[in-house]
């Protein structure tokens, strides 16, 4: 597999591909393509099209014409592939036409994936889940670290983590998700809570309650207190030094506003955990450790 130099990522689609016009009796780098001559990506990231949506770009494109052209690669002899422009594919359908303005270009199918995922994101055109599944696609199909893919889109291996654990949700949450009637900030906050059951209690409270983010990672935090005051042991009158570490987690519990952890072997040595339920809280967190530095 061909590495991309990394130069091109700051360019957009166009650096990612060779430019190959089809010839026309024209000057015009675009081209009219008749709609029968073209087919669909199988892999295409986005697959919710909005019937309703559909049909007021018809009409605008009935009235007006398509203005911008979508995006194309020849697949064989008088065929084509959809690269970019589904959607304006489909209206274009609807409304009647026969050709569509378009350009041609050359891309391999790793590409081709690649280039569809950029431009529905750059385009806010993509749900969270269908961004997860696009992103999990190309690590398998092309045996990319996340690092790596994180380089070939432009995004920040954070970002791209992100979108992975959102897969790791129950399925009832995803389906939330794709029809927007969660966003990415409470499925991030809810992914704070491990037990799936309890993931779907909170899905359910925050749908009945129209709970705002903030109220969603309050819930996974009390949810969080509680799990970790049935875990702990009952201090006994022997064991005073389990007495101060309990003491010492009240103190930065209160310093941080999260549960603070102590663990603690025979020997006196352990680790303190500090829990965040988004990137957010972790910069609350950051910046409490910047002013006690002062």
């Amino acid at each position: 597999m061909a590495k991309l130099p990394k130069s091109a990522l700051g360019r957009g689609l166009d650096a990612l591909i060779q430019m190959d016009d089809v010839k026309t009796n024209g000057t015009s780098s675009i081209s009219e393509i008749e709609l029968s001559k073209i087919v669909v990506n199988k892999d295409q990231p986005r697959t919710i099209f909005d019937q309703e949506a559909l049909e007021e770009l018809a009409a605008s494109i009935s009235s007006l014409g398509l203005v911008q052209p979508i995006t194309l690669r020849e697949i064989g002899k008088d065929q084509y592939q959809i690269i970019s422009g589904e959607r304006r594919f489909r209206a274009s359908k609807l409304a009647g036409l026969e050709t569509i303005p378009a350009y041609i270009r050359k891309a391999s199918d790793e590409h081709v994936m690649e280039m569809a995922l950029i431009e529905n994101i750059q385009r806010e055109d993509l749900n969270p889940i269908e961004i997860s599944l696009a992103f999990q696609n190309l690590i398998e199909s092309y045996n990319l670290t996340q690092d790596k893919l994180s380089e070939r889109i432009g995004k920040k291996r954070a970002t791209v983590a992100n979108f992975l654990r959102l897969l790791k949700l129950p399925a009832g949450i995803q389906m939330g998700l794709k029809d927007k009637k969660i966003d990415m900030g409470h499925a991030k906050a809810i992914l704070g809570v491990d037990d799936p059951t309890v993931q779907l209690e909170i899905y359910d409270q925050i749908l009945k309650g129209n709970f705002s983010v903030r109220k969603t990672e309050e819930i996974v935090r009390e949810n969080n207190d509680e799990k970790a005051k049935k875990q702990q042991k009952p201090v006994g009158e022997k064991d005073k030094i389990s007495e101060d570490y309990l003491a010492l987690e009240a103190l930065f519990s209160d310093l941080f506003e999260t549960k603070i952890q102590f663990t603690c072997n025979k020997k006196g040595q352990g680790k303190i955990t500090i829990p965040f339920q988004s990137e957010k809280d972790l910069e609350r967190i950051t910046s409490i450790f910047d002013s006690l530095k002062k």
